[in-house]
């Protein structure tokens, strides 16, 4: 699979392209959305829930803006990877491709507002004076394990939402769920013992509290959570990987 992806980079390329054109080619703004979609969810929550946690915790801007962008990454680079074998149906009846260049494309395209998503952060940063520590650096490993997270998710969708369409509409529940138990706009430290326990086991929370340690808190991230992380992560990229392996040459038919 990732020989295959290194050597039909072009098609990958013309395809995130694809992505990215057809998403913005009706808006005035094009592209520049992705810069001020996070921006203006940031103002929206910093605007209600600042009064309520504000003194909790330090320069909530960038607190949420933080956990916020790991959420939009995970959320919206696993639900397009499940989608995209039926939403390119008519083309995988017409020609060979690897199913799972669609699946790897979509995510590649979140990416791609994931890192401008970051730009914006970085700008909340200097406006409300926070500390840019060399921890930033650091945050290249949380965001090693997330993007393994999100394709071993988004295959293992894939496939699943090509069999069952009602996987679709229960994962939209399921991530609304996983997104309030991701602190998010919050402290955890609200949550009840018992309740963060069970948050704590949360991969997308994991991989916020690294990214807020390594580019909030300016420390390492926490070996525990980092280590629990990282084999969530490897492991569902293993499955995914296996598991579209074995139904690869048989979702034509289901689609």
């Amino acid at each position: 699979m990732f020989d295959t992806i290194t050597e039909k980079k072009f098609l990958l390329k013309e395809l995130v392209k694809k992505d990215l054109t057809s998403k913005y080619k009706d808006s005035v703004l094009g592209i520049l959305w992705s810069f001020f979609n996070p921006l203006l969810i940031m103002l929206v929550f910093t605007a209600i829930f600042s009064m309520l946690f504000g003194r909790q915790i330090e320069n909530y801007p960038v607190y949420f803006l933080t956990g916020r962008i790991i959420f939009d990454f995970f959320n919206n680079g696993t639900k397009g990877a499940m989608r995209s074998i039926k939403r390119n149906a008519n083309l995988l009846k017409k020609i060979y491709v690897p199913k799972y260049m669609f699946s790897v494309s979509t995510i590649c395209y979140e990416f791609v507002n994931f890192l401008i998503s970051f730009i914006i952060l970085f700008i909340v940063m200097i406006i409300t004076g926070a500390t840019f520590n060399w921890t930033i650096i650091l945050s290249i490993i949380p965001m090693f394990f997330l993007v393994c997270l999100i394709f071993g998710v988004g295959l293992i969708l894939a496939v699943c939402n090509t069999y069952f369409s009602d996987i679709g509409h229960l994962y939209n529940v399921f991530t609304l769920i996983l997104m309030y138990s991701s602190a998010l706009f919050y402290p955890m430290e609200i949550v009840p013992a018992v309740v963060q326990r069970i948050f704590t086991l949360n991969p997308v929370y994991s991989a916020i509290s690294c990214f807020r340690d390594c580019i909030s808190y300016g420390i390492f991230p926490n070996i525990s959570t980092l280590t629990y992380l990282a084999v969530f992560s490897i492991t569902t990229l293993g499955i995914g990987i296996c598991l579209f392996k074995i139904y690869e040459k048989r979702l034509v038919l289901e689609i």
